[in-house]
């Protein structure tokens, strides 16, 4: 279902990101690469949430932390932007749901659990990483001024 619509939920996440007072800094990056990323992250959740692969998870979120540090993004920025991208999966998936059962509101409210654990691993592996590169420059900085 999320991966057949990876399109359409990208499209409103770039539009956010790229609008929004909250990730300032987004609007000056690439929306071609952010596009590229967000749309992976959509189109490969389904495996992810699936095979619960957190190996995978977590390689891609450090990649993620390193890489908005390298582009001096704010982490309060990259966290807000990992939040929105959830908050459009979970929109999309409350307003695009046919629930005509118990057992469907039950698989429904399953997987916005496992969307919730997914994005709980995704923001805390960004951060580490993040953070990881924060206090390596601040040592090359450190031994520059001795």
């Amino acid at each position: 279902m999320i991966e057949d619509h990876a399109e359409e939920i990208t499209r409103g996440l770039l539009n956010d990101l790229g609008s929004n007072d909250r990730t300032p800094s987004y609007h000056a990056l690439s929306r071609n690469n952010l596009y590229q990323r967000i749309f992976e992250v959509y189109r490969n959740l389904d495996r992810w949430l699936v095979d619960e692969s957190d190996e995978e998870i977590e390689a891609a979120y450090k990649e993620l932390g390193k890489i908005r540090f390298a582009q001096d993004v704010p982490l309060s920025e990259v966290v807000y932007a990992l939040m929105l991208t959830k908050n459009h999966l979970r929109h999309y998936i409350r307003t695009s749901a046919f629930l005509d059962s118990a057992m469907e509101l039950y698989q429904e409210k399953e997987l916005q659990q496992l969307i919730e654990q997914f994005f709980d691993k995704a923001i805390y592996h960004t951060v580490q990483a993040y953070m990881q590169e924060a206090a390596r420059w601040f040592e090359r900085f450190a031994a520059t001024r001795t």
